[in-house]
């Protein structure tokens, strides 16, 4: 198994496919939520962690499954298959969903596809990368997850502007296109690692973890977790925040996010490259610290502070203080996400790659879940003030911080020369 450039660019429209939807959803689904439906702050964080409910109970087991699934097209592959082209149908009708009831099943109808076919797709990278070089990987995967962002904020917020289908459309077209690249264009291995011994389950290697005296693995999920309850949250309300905190158009909301996701791309490779030369706990660890200062900056800074122009560039359009702290932010957030699968992936063999992607993704859903509601009840709690979530972040940041101290293993593992 040898490291391809080429080829792992191409498995990145997996991830750009995926980010599209989710960045589409989250800046968007808000806005209908609140403006179209007139529902509380606190009713709009319990829905948007509906999605993170299924992945709980769907993603875990489903990349468990996809470990132990054999067909002529690969174990990944048929997940990608059948849940992709569903996302993308459902995904062009929410817009068009006038009442509450469709728009639900709608949502749901997209939540529980979604969730049928991310693990399979995000397990695909260490499936064709050797150890030593998952971090660069996984930083170019990022880029790609990262450009969907970017289409999904500074191409859809214009979109949105004109008509609020519009962006969703996109992303319909944009994942199957998508799905379609990854299946042309990746080859899974034709033979995977094997053994007589019956193959742990996800509860089972989640017990093991739990269990395990050195408490490594426990430790960066328990970081995951709590990194992911700071961002989730922040980004579950941001449009809403630049709509009442700041007075902004739901659109440009969407636009600030794009410059954050902007930076995100530019720096994950450079994110991964950190990570393999000075190792990825001490860059994930930096981007911790910076991320939190980050957030500060955005709940002390005064509106009219905020939103200062500091200049104008082509894309981006006008750059306010508020972008170049969200830029920052997308450096800082592509230090930690880029970093964090392969530390865990590398705390395993080959033959649970899946399943340790499964509880990566087990402790970020349940972040996921946590951060939306907990927000959404300090907004309904403090006079619906959407600047409060710019300071909760911090707190579970510095809680992350103290786990990664205590993480010995997850670096690159070297291959022993012939």
């Amino acid at each position: 198994m040898k490291f391809s450039i080429g080829r792992t660019f191409l498995l990145g429209f997996g991830f750009f496919g995926v980010s599209v939807i989710w960045m589409v959803y989250n800046a968007f689904v808000p806005l209908f939520l609140a403006n179209r439906f007139h529902i509380e702050p606190w009713l709009i964080g319990l829905f948007m962690t509906f999605d993170n409910f299924a992945a709980l109970f769907i993603q875990p087991p489903v990349g468990a499954w996809s470990d132990r699934l054999r067909t002529p097209i690969g174990r990944r592959m048929p997940f990608i298959l059948i849940g992709a082209p569903i996302a993308a149908l459902v995904f062009g009708l929410i817009p068009l969903a006038s009442v509450l009831p469709l728009f639900v099943a709608c949502t749901s109808t997209l939540i529980l596809s979604m969730a049928f076919w991310r693990t399979p797709v995000v397990a695909l990278m260490p499936d064709i990368t050797p150890s030593e070089y998952r971090s660069q990987a996984n930083g170019i995967i990022n880029l790609m997850g990262g450009l969907g962002a970017i289409l999904g904020t500074l191409v859809g917020g214009p979109l949105f502007n004109i008509n609020e289908a519009y962006p969703f459309w996109m992303g319909s077209a944009l994942v199957i296109l998508a799905a379609l690249m990854v299946f042309i264009f990746i080859k899974e291995p034709k033979e995977y690692e094997t053994t007589s011994e019956e193959q742990p389950s996800l509860w089972q290697s989640l017990i093991d973890v739990l269990t395990s005296q050195e408490r490594s693995a426990l430790r960066i999920l328990l970081a995951i977790f709590f990194w992911f309850v700071a961002y989730n949250a922040i980004e579950a309300f941001f449009t809403l925040y630049a709509q009442n905190h700041l007075g902004l158009p739901g659109g440009d909301g969407a636009r600030l996010l794009g410059q954050l996701s902007l930076l995100f791309v530019l720096f994950a490779l450079p994110a991964g490259m950190l990570g393999g030369k000075f190792g990825r706990r001490k860059v994930i660890m930096s981007g911790i610290i910076l991320l939190s200062a980050c957030m500060l900056g955005m709940y002390f800074l005064p509106p009219e502070t905020l939103l200062i122009q500091i200049t104008r560039l082509p894309v981006l359009g006008v750059v306010p203080v508020v972008g170049v702290i969200l830029m920052i932010a997308g450096i800082a957030w592509a230090m930690i996400n880029v970093n964090s699968l392969p530390m865990v992936v590398d705390m395993t063999d080959q033959l649970r790659v899946g399943t340790y992607t499964g509880l990566y993704y087990l402790f970020s859903t349940l972040a996921a879940i946590a951060g939306p509601n907990l927000n959404g009840w300090i907004i309904q709690l403090t006079g619906k003030d959407y600047s409060n979530t710019m300071l909760v972040g911090p707190l579970f940041m510095l809680v992350a911080l103290v786990m990664m101290l205590g993480v010995r293993r997850g670096e690159a593992k070297s291959v022993p020369s012939a």
